[in-house]
């Protein structure tokens, strides 16, 4: 199987780690337009962006009464810009500095018209430079742009089957740009205490008792692809919990339990190991959390 086919291929942080980390700010230009053109939702569903059968989209946003929707294609290797008055613009992704990428996106939306004010500062990162000033990151290879999206299109699919089994409240299976990480999340219904030196965003997001589970190909300096799961807030014993598959395991430091990318692609079905990770996971946090399983859950 190549690696263009293979919905689960070699992800070595270490070999595409400089693409990644200029990925991640241009994901967040992007992101950021979502923000300024979306009106407000809880737990900020309004900024992801999604899995799309190309890329990453940000989905249609509202603009001087029309609808735009940008999306960043892996295949082809453009970022794509569509209005609903037929109007298109594509720019190729390839090596330009984050700068670059910000002005050449910044063209587009004067050419066609839209209004989005953003920060050019990155959030969620140490040391962040300014967009228009980042020279730093400049790296782009379409190979492991392919990968990545190749990984989160599996990871999208078994988020989307994991979640049929839920009628509690439920978030989309979304890209959060500020993390750079796929995530769902599960609510038990009830608020939650406000986290210790919580800001604004922080706030909002774990204003409510959740579980959520999610993909990273390695960045935040954990230094490797994962699969994770964790509570907010953590049940005080969830470190002892029993979980399955056995490579999984709690990392006291994160406060979460992972399973490393690596180790669910080597199995005979990569899609029953992460299966089987996200539902023993859920039901540990739920467990001992004292979630009403009874009640959001589909039997």
């Amino acid at each position: 199987m190549s690696a263009e086919s293979n919905p689960w291929p070699e992800l070595d942080w270490s070999a595409w780690e400089r693409t990644a980390s200029t990925l991640h700010m241009w994901t967040q230009i992007v992101g950021k337009v979502r923000l300024a053109l979306s009106p407000m939702q809880a737990h900020w569903w309004n900024v992801p962006l999604y899995v799309s059968a190309r890329g990453l989209s940000t989905s249609a946003m509202q603009t001087a009464g029309e609808m735009l929707d940008i999306e960043f294609d892996f295949v082809s290797h453009e970022l794509h810009f569509r209005l609903s008055t037929g109007a298109a613009l594509s720019i190729p992704l390839r090596p330009q500095t984050v700068a670059d990428f910000y002005l050449e996106f910044q063209q587009c939306l004067t050419l066609l018209g839209v209004d989005a004010r953003i920060h050019p500062m990155p959030v969620e990162i140490k040391d962040p430079i300014r967009f228009d000033l980042d020279t730093k990151h400049a790296s782009y290879d379409p190979e492991y742009a392919h990968r990545f999206w190749r990984v989160l299109v599996s990871a999208d699919q078994i988020f989307q089957k994991f979640s049929s089994g839920f009628i509690g409240k439920i978030s989309p299976v979304h890209f959060f740009w500020g993390s750079f990480d796929l995530a769902v999340t599960r609510f038990s219904g009830k608020p939650a205490p406000e986290r210790p030196g919580a800001d604004a965003i922080t706030r909002e997001a774990y204003s409510h008792e959740v579980i959520s589970a999610g993909f990273w190909p390695g960045n935040g300096g954990y230094g490797e692809a994962a699969f994770y799961c964790y509570a907010a807030p953590s049940p005080t014993t969830l470190a002892d919990a029993k979980v399955q598959p056995a490579a999984a395991y709690f990392d006291s430091k994160m406060g979460e339990f992972l399973l490393r990318y690596n180790d669910a692609r080597k199995q005979a079905s990569p899609e029953n190991t992460v299966r089987a990770f996200l539902e023993s996971t859920y039901a540990a946090a739920a467990d001992k959390a004292g979630w009403d399983r009874a009640a959001l859950e589909r039997h």
